[in-house]
Parts: C-alpha cells; structure tokens; sequence
C-alpha cells in the first residue's frame, strides 16, 4: 500500500478494514505484550534496587512555572502510581508492499492524542488503541508532502509545518501551517519566499536554479521561518506575519532553534572559491528577539567546521564539529553570545547526537542532549562485550566541569532524554534483551535514579528503539517510539510498526 498520492491509504477504499481482522491482530499483539510485560515485571527488582523509588513525589511534578498557552511547552512528568509498564499505543499498517518507502516527518503527543506526519497529511489517533490508516480521530490534509517540522509544541498543544505546493515532486516548498494536535483544526497557512542561493539546497527548481530548505520553529507568541535568504516569524493567534529579515552577500538563514529564545542559523560561504565543499563553509549563530526581529549577539564559528547544530537556545548550547564524524565540543555560551565553556567530545569517551535527517532541516533535535538546571547532560561511548554498559554525564554550563555521573550498570545502556522540573528523563534500555527497560528520571542534586515505569519491546518492534533513526517523545505520562518513514515488511512480518506507546498500567486505566 501507499501512504502518498497516488493512490493514499487516506481515502475511503483504502482504508475500508476487516473488523474481524484487526480482533485477531489486536489480540495477538496484547498476548506479545503481555509476556513481554511480565517478564520486565519479573526483573524489575534487580533495577529497583539502585533506584530511589521509595521517595515521594515532589514539588517537582508541579507544571513548569511561566507555561502559558503561547510559550512552547515544557512539560514536567510526574511519577506513576506504578512502575508497571503497559502499551499505551500502537500504528502499524498491515498491508505495505516489500520496499515501499513512505516519509513520516513528524512526531508529537498531548494528553490523549498522538499525532504523525505521513506523506503530505497529517494525522492525530487517541492514544489507547491499536490503530491503523483509517483509525484517525483528525485528518488535516496539506497541497503538498510535509517538507519541514518542528519537535516544539505551544502550551495548548499547537505546533507547524513546513510544506510543498503541490504534489509535484518539481513543487515549492514554500508553505507553512500551523495547526491544533487536538483536534487537527488548521489555525492559519502563509506562503514564504524561495531563495536559490548558498551551497546547501533543497530538490525543488526554481527558474532553473534549486531551492535552498526551509525550517521552523517555535517561540514566545512566534512562528519562525528560515528560508535561505532569510527568516520570516508570523504572530501564532492571528498568523499575521510580524517580522522579516533578509540576508545579503553569502550566507544565508539555514534552520533556527526555537524554545524560551530564538537562535538562527546562518551558513556564510567564500565566494573566491571555484567550487563549494565544507571546508569553504563558515557558520555564524544570532539570538533574535522574536517579538521585534532584532538582533541581539551574533557568535562567529571558527574555521573549519563541518556542522553546527543547536540543541538549546536558553541557555545558548552550541554543537560543533570539527573532526571527520560527530560532534567534537559542545559550547556553552553567555548573554553576549561568546564562550562561556568548552566541553570536549574528542577521543569517542562522549557521544552527542543530533538529527541526520537529511531531507529535513531541523538544527535543534538533538534528542540525546539534554539542557537544562544549569548542565548539559551527554552519554558516554559504549562499554561493548561481554556485558555492556555506559555512563550519562552531567557539564557545568558555567565552567565545563564534570557534575554528576549516572551509570547503567551491565546489560543496559542510558540515554538522556530531557530535562523535566528538577530532574533528567532518561531512558534505560536492555542490552541483553532480558531485563526489562525503563523510563527514570535522575537527580543531579543527589544522583538517585527513579523508574516511572519498566516495559518490554516485542522482537519485531525492536527497530523503533533506535534512536538515531526513529522519534522518542516523553508527553503526559507516557513514550512513544516512532519511526521516520514507513517501509514494507521484512521477511515473516505479519504488519509494519510505524509508532509503539508505552505507559504505566496505571495511567492506561
């Protein structure tokens, strides 16, 4: 089957389902589940016993302070009841040819619904079922194929995209929507500009040139647009466009991180140059004041650079690198925009990861960097055979100095996630298959680790855990492991996993 025109699974024909059919497929998944579950129940102790699960919930479960409808949102999770995992969702189609290929840009979650980009629609299913194309709650249809996205959500569940004009393979993308997880309702869509200058360019032409890729993100009250030759922002209510900043000579606005500030990324090139490679490429990042458009501080990026990605734009964390692959420093910066500290990622001892997605211009998903209390949380390199094993550890912003170290202990490997009140979510995946995983938080103050609940991964779905290659969204109580595009079934699959849920038993009561 196909997820695109032509033909969509979002029309009537094809989305006509045997009831009966989905019973059994539904049954043999809760039975999967089932024992997958009880088995992490049954080893839960062994992680239990280092974790600090007898202290009570806190202030910390409280909302963030200052969250209102217009902020992105910062949800602080609270720990369940139980530490009982339970599927909380799943998508899966049941029916997609061997080596079909469909994009699924986009991931994001609310207090019952989970929302997925396919192709060139947008779809929201309640959390709380086995779904399939067809199982929709909302379905918000675009003019063109989602060509950009943003992890970040407003206070009331709002969130955009970036997307073609038409169906065409040869369109523009030069569309934006932004639109309710709710309910699906479409708020406001504008058009923006297409720059065709710079190094770096998109698939679409454009009076025989190509297309430089836009990105978006979310601030304060602001929609911001980066599109090569510059960044427009609109007002959120009324979608209004407020500001517009254009570039000239060589660089150009490529991608921007939103949250509490609103950083721009812009890539600057040497034109004496006769042909265009990393090497002749510099970058430069500016703090904006998304309200107005006006510049607050500009870093300069030293020569040489191969990228530079932005996991935090308050406090200003830089990631750069430098080397053949990876990232080499991450870079805190102060209230001017220079270097507070350097935190060295050389020699492998520390991982920092950040978005390949290729197609997508997304500078600010950097999902196993966690900023927050004044740190910035990494992993460290794998132990490997026979018993693996890492480290998560915490940077002072202010200094660079190590903080507090969380280790996973054998069999596992740690993940920060992000940083939630006063704690890091982290996740704790089975190296051996056997133990069970968790969803923790942990205590820079004290170094305890809390499990909020332990969960196992059916074999088949196992592929969803890689986090490099697929979304990891904590909302409300709940993780979702989700995939970046839909690709036919291997060799005896009876369905293709496209989203798996996990919360506690309790909260799915």
């Amino acid at each position: 089957m196909s997820f695109g025109p032509p033909p969509s699974p979002y029309t009537h024909s094809v989305l006509t389902q045997n009831d009966q059919q989905r019973k059994r497929r539904r049954n043999r998944l809760l039975g999967l589940l089932a024992v997958v579950l009880v088995a992490a129940v049954g080893t839960a102790g062994l992680l239990a016993a280092r974790s600090d699960d007898k202290k009570k919930p806190t202030a910390d479960n409280a909302p963030a302070a200052g969250g209102g409808r217009l902020d992105v949102r910062e949800t602080v999770e609270r720990k369940p009841a139980t530490t009982t995992g339970d599927m909380a969702f799943r998508f899966s189609i049941d029916d997609a040819k061997p080596g079909e290929h469909t994009e699924m840009p986009g991931t994001w979650a609310t207090d019952k619904i989970l929302a997925k980009g396919i192709n060139q629609t947008l779809a929201g299913f309640r959390t709380g079922t086995d779904a399939a194309p067809g199982d929709e709650v909302w379905r918000l249809r675009l003019a063109g194929p989602i060509c950009g996205y943003t992890r970040r959500v407003t206070g009331e569940n709002r969130t955009a995209v970036v997307f073609r004009d038409s169906k065409d393979k040869a369109s523009l993308c030069n569309h934006v929507a932004f639109f309710d997880l709710d309910d699906g309702k479409r708020i406001w869509e504008h058009e923006f500009p297409v720059s065709t200058i710079g190094d770096e360019q998109d698939t679409a032409p454009t009076d025989g040139a190509l297309q430089d890729p836009p990105g978006v993100t979310l601030t304060h009250a602001t929609v911001a647009v980066t599109w090569g030759g510059g960044t427009d922002a609109y007002d959120m209510d009324s979608g209004e466009r407020t500001w517009r900043t254009t570039e000239s000579g060589s660089c150009q606005d490529m991608g921007a991180a939103g949250g509490r500030a609103l950083l721009v990324r812009l890539e600057c090139w040497d034109d004496s140059q006769t042909s265009a490679s990393w090497q002749t490429i510099t970058y430069k990042v500016r703090k904006i004041d998304p309200a107005t458009g006006k510049e607050k501080w500009t870093y300069a990026g030293t020569k040489g650079l191969r990228d530079l990605e932005l996991p935090s734009s308050d406090p200003p964390v830089v990631a750069v690198s430098a080397g053949e692959t990876g990232f080499t420093e991450l870079l805190s910066l102060d209230d001017r925009g220079t270097v507070r500290a350097t935190i060295g990622l050389t020699g492998g001892s520390y991982v920092g990861d950040c978005s390949d997605q290729v197609d997508y211009l997304v500078v600010d998903d950097c999902q196993t960097i966690a900023v927050g209390l004044g740190q910035v949380f990494v992993r460290s390199k794998e132990a490997g055979a026979p018993h693996n094993s890492n480290w998560i550890i915490g940077f002072d912003l202010a200094t660079g100095k190590t903080t507090e170290k969380f280790e996973s202990g054998p069999d596992s490997l740690l993940y920060p996630l992000r940083v939630s009140g006063s704690r890091l979510l982290a996740l704790r995946m089975s190296d051996d298959h056997i133990s069970p995983s968790a969803l923790v938080s942990l205590d820079p103050r004290t170094g305890k680790e809390t499990p909020y609940f332990y969960f196992g991964v059916p074999q088949d779905a196992d592929t969803l855990t890689t986090l490099d290659e697929n979304d990891i969204v904590v909302q409300d109580g709940r993780l979702f492991f989700a995939a970046h595009a839909a690709d036919g079934p291997g060799t005896g699959q009876a369905w293709t996993w496209l989203v798996l849920g996990i919360g506690s038993s309790a909260t799915e009561r």
